[in-house]
């Protein structure tokens, strides 16, 4: 018979606590249904009921979280999930690591900060070194991110220009079938680029930077023979770039600049004959100096939390299919 226990924690403050609780004690019925125990409220007090081991975890959920609230920061699903998980695994010295920061602040007020440790690893690589690699799945901030952290060197004028590319790879970067001049071709790949700035700097800001060149949106086939000084520079989707593609670009680098590179490995749109130049750079550069290389994982994605489901779901397949692969390619051996 398992050893049932009881644990209590205190909030500081009753604004804390219904931040914690959620919309309809949507998070505490989370914590509950997670771990498995029964979480009662009386004033600033919580009492856990539960199997021992687990309410010692839901308490631990509960204090990482309140002390995230404490501190002014949002407390969402996406939150108390990324919490739930830390605690499960046995990473509770990176709760506190998780309110830091603010990287840049929207053009209707909001903070943008890391929501996850991974994320906050990302960011202070950013800030430390001159080429910053981040590689990771959908919807784990890595564009986003890099967008923030380029406007904010931009408004300390530790910059003078953005400068934002990726290659058209679905059309082999010939784009002679879209209609349009050549803006319009090239805005569809460039969109998930231009709603960052939008929802950095507003529509009004951003056209104004454009028009004076301090912006640049573009594909990556504008950026050969360039020298880029000055200029905080992010190449996104790079697992789409070739590596002749992905050495000129690194090339561009100028004085008092800063690169970024984007992408994710497991979403290469290249022919098969084709090496990502994002693989081949993380090989070759991963023990340069000034070079950092970030790998985010499905426990940094900010989106809905199904897409954190799909992202494992695929994970778990290719290693299946990776595993039937070499078990095949050994039998044929043995013969």
């Amino acid at each position: 018979m398992t050893k049932q226990a009881e644990r209590i924690v205190n909030a500081e403050r009753v604004e804390d606590l219904i931040s914690v609780f959620g919309s309809f004690d949507e998070n505490i019925r989370r914590i509950e249904e997670t771990f498995a125990v029964t979480i009662v409220n009386r004033e600033t007090e919580l009492k856990i009921s539960g199997e021992a081991e687990n309410a010692d975890k839901a308490a631990r959920t509960l204090e990482g979280l309140l002390l995230l609230a404490a501190k002014g920061e949002m407390i969402d699903e996406q939150r108390v999930r990324y919490l739930i998980t830390l605690i499960s695994e046995g990473n509770d010295e990176q709760v506190a690591q998780m309110a830091k920061d603010v990287v840049c602040i929207t053009a209707k007020g909001k903070p943008i900060k890391a929501k996850t440790v991974g994320q906050q690893k990302y960011i202070k690589a950013i800030m430390k070194n001159t080429i910053t690699i981040g590689v990771g799945p959908a919807g784990t901030g890595k564009t986003y991110l890099a967008v923030a952290a380029a406007v904010a060197a931009f408004r300390e004028r530790t910059v003078n220009r953005i400068i934002l590319t990726r290659p058209a790879v679905e059309a082999g970067e010939r784009l002679g079938f879209l209609p349009g001049d050549l803006q319009n071709k090239v805005d569809p790949y460039l969109r998930p680029l231009y709603d960052a700035l939008y929802d950095m700097l507003g529509a009004e800001t951003f056209q104004k930077y454009q028009e004076r060149g301090s912006i640049e949106v573009a594909p990556l086939a504008y950026m050969r023979g360039r020298t880029l000084d000055d200029s905080f520079i992010i190449l996104d989707e790079a697992q789409n770039t070739t590596k002749e593609q992905m050495k000129m670009f690194l090339t561009r680098l100028g004085f008092g600049s800063k690169i970024v590179i984007t992408g994710d490995v497991t979403q290469i749109d290249l022919p098969a004959d084709k090496t990502s130049g994002l693989k081949d750079a993380i090989r070759v550069l991963s023990d340069v100096k000034d070079i950092a290389v970030c790998k985010l994982t499905a426990a940094d994605v900010v989106r809905h939390a199904l897409v954190q489901e799909i992202i494992s779901a695929y994970e778990r397949a290719d290693k299946a299919q990776e595993t039937s692969k070499n078990n095949k390619k050994n039998m044929q051996q043995r013969k």
